[in-house]
């Protein structure tokens, strides 16, 4: 598929990050579980991980399920734990024909055993690949990782660090600061994603629920990214 025509290619963001936000309140709105609302919003993941890597992004990181999380219902939780194993498992096929590489951050060695497992498998699989790169955050939290950034810095016996040398410390250093930050649902918060990272990035917010969050309203975000001025405090 060719890049999208309105689009200038020069001035595509190189790192979008996306805080998905609305599935239970799209679940709420139709008389359905809260489940019912993430199984819809993976459909979503599918659609914009395809336009985003046609379209020539380098990176994009979805907020998949934060730290705080765990806080829900034993039932979401477990229910959320068996979808996110099952869609990785089943999405490795498409992330390859798309030639998008795997990877994940976070507190990833609190998650359950099997999706541990799942999840270091497709990232094996993907690792060849050479085109986006697609990040999942998972167990994730921008305050922890400061902090585990931080406690691994004292564990190495550093006296000081500056700012490049603690980003060596964050949980995708490979990565770089997302260009463009996306929050659906109309929600204008952080909610503790990517702190360290945001610092000059531009957001992009949207009263569209997740689930309903396609490629069109997502070319429609970057379109508004390429009409700003980016001047990073200058």
């Amino acid at each position: 598929m060719s890049q999208p025509r309105a689009l200038d290619p020069a001035r595509l963001p190189a790192h979008v990050a996306i805080i998905m936000d609305g599935n239970r309140r799209w679940a709420k709105k139709r008389g359905l579980p809260a489940i019912a609302g993430h199984k819809a919003g993976v459909d979503s993941v599918h659609d914009v991980v395809r336009a985003a890597s046609r379209a020539g992004i380098k990176a994009l990181t979805i907020y998949a399920f934060s730290t705080e999380n765990w806080r829900r219902s034993k039932l979401e939780v477990s229910a959320l734990m068996f979808l996110l194993k099952k869609t990785i498992a089943a999405y490795a096929d498409e992330l390859e024909r798309e030639n998008v590489r795997l990877m994940f951050s976070g507190r990833l060695d609190e998650l359950p055993k099997a999706a541990r497992q799942v999840m270091s498998a497709a990232e094996e699989r993907l690792r060849r690949c050479g085109g986006m790169v697609l990040n999942i955050a998972l167990n994730y939290g921008g305050r922890q990782e400061i902090l585990d950034a931080a406690n691994r810095a004292l564990a190495a016996g550093a006296a000081s660090l500056d700012e490049a040398a603690f980003s060596k410390l964050l949980y995708s250093p490979s990565l770089p600061d997302p260009d463009l930050i996306i929050r659906t649902s109309g929600e204008l918060r952080l909610s503790n994603f990517l702190l360290w990272q945001a610092a000059y990035s531009e957001f992009y917010v949207t009263e569209t629920l997740w689930p309903d969050f396609r490629e069109k309203e997502f070319i429609g975000a970057l379109l508004d990214y390429q009409a700003r001025d980016r001047r990073k405090g200058t």
